[in-house]
């Protein structure tokens, strides 16, 4: 059997009501990420919490030593599990998660957190790349709406776009169907 990872990306507090980069839904996002989350630990599978801090005090939000940075509470981290800062979108660029996948010997990469159009888009991607056979949970990701020069793109049409294009880098499930 192909020994699984399950990694927890950016699910802090800067990304829900009252924080300085609230996404749309991010609650339905973390009851699905709840739900994984609660299968990997019953089945003593490893989990990789990813913590993102920005070392740019300019950026606005996830600013080192303030509440919006911190890990939602709602997650379970023990002992065992790791928390891997990083500092880009990507969660493999400048971190030790490759080497924290290799030392459990890890297979494969069950992704799920936020933001579906930037960190979600480059691990992913990243995870393929580097032979993780990535399994992406579409509905345990969430994201915001973006615009462009003028043009205004809504939460729900850039999660359905960045899903569809991840769809060649990942299998892409929804979380009650990884968890049958």
């Amino acid at each position: 059997m192909t020994k699984q990872a399950l990694i927890i990306i950016d699910i802090q507090n800067d990304y829900f009501k009252g924080g300085n980069m609230e996404l749309f839904k991010p609650e339905a996002t973390l009851e699905n990420v709840l739900q994984l989350e609660q299968r990997f630990k019953k089945d003593n599978q490893p989990i990789l919490y990813i913590q993102h801090i920005n070392e740019d005090s300019n950026a606005g939000f996830f600013i080192e030593g303030t509440e919006g940075v911190e890990l939602r509470k709602e997650l379970n981290p023990s002992e065992k599990d790791d928390i891997i800062v990083k500092h880009y979108p990507n969660s493999f660029l400048d971190t030790n998660l490759q080497s924290k996948l290799k030392e459990l010997d890890a297979e494969q990469l069950v992704i799920c957190g936020m933001m579906t159009h930037m960190c979600i888009d480059s691990t992913t991607r990243a995870a393929a790349e580097l032979g993780y056979q990535p399994i992406l949970i579409e509905d345990a990701t969430a994201t915001r709406s973006l615009e462009y020069s003028e043009n205004k793109v809504n939460a729900e049409q850039v999660q359905t776009s960045f899903i569809a294009a991840l769809q060649a880098f990942a299998q892409v499930e929804s979380t009650n169907t990884f968890l049958k």
